[in-house]
């Protein structure tokens, strides 16, 4: 598997993915605007994408907007590749952290990040629609440390 930045030839194939994971997915259109912004990395095998993640960024803020796997590539480490090329990315250009919000209901993925170093840091209520849901707010502090 390579982790690759996003490209244009990734755009069709991430929407379809998009598609198949989320209840309100990113079109091509939304995923071509993020195109040369932020960090956007492409898990590949034999150069098919299989996952993504998207962070945009902020000065020294990282906001991831999503982590999705095709449902066929699940459990065999692409999202935990993906979190990790983030983080040494987000290193290299001098994030502080980086933060994100998970389904109060996704255990799944709440394990995951907390694998990767995510800490809860708060909750937004009523974040999710189809079903309505709070989300889980979760960091990853790049430093190693809370910013004081």
């Amino acid at each position: 598997m390579d982790i690759v930045p996003m490209q244009a030839r990734h755009i069709a194939a991430l929407a379809r993915i998009e598609q198949q994971c989320f209840s309100a997915p990113w079109s091509e259109q939304a995923l071509s605007a993020e195109l040369g912004k932020g960090l956007f990395l492409v898990a590949e095998r034999d150069g098919q994408p299989v996952g993504y993640v998207g962070c945009q960024t902020v000065l020294d803020e990282g906001y991831i907007t999503n982590v999705a796997v095709q449902p066929q590539a699940r459990r065999q480490g692409v999202a935990r590749a993906l979190l990790a090329a983030l983080e040494r990315e987000g290193r290299r250009k001098g994030l502080a952290f980086v933060t994100l919000e998970v389904r109060v209901s996704n255990e799944a993925a709440i394990a995951l990040y907390r694998g990767a170093g995510y800490e809860p840091a708060g909750r937004r209520k009523g974040f999710y629609q189809n079903p309505k849901e709070d989300a889980l707010l979760m960091t990853c502090y790049l430093n190693g440390k809370e910013l004081t």
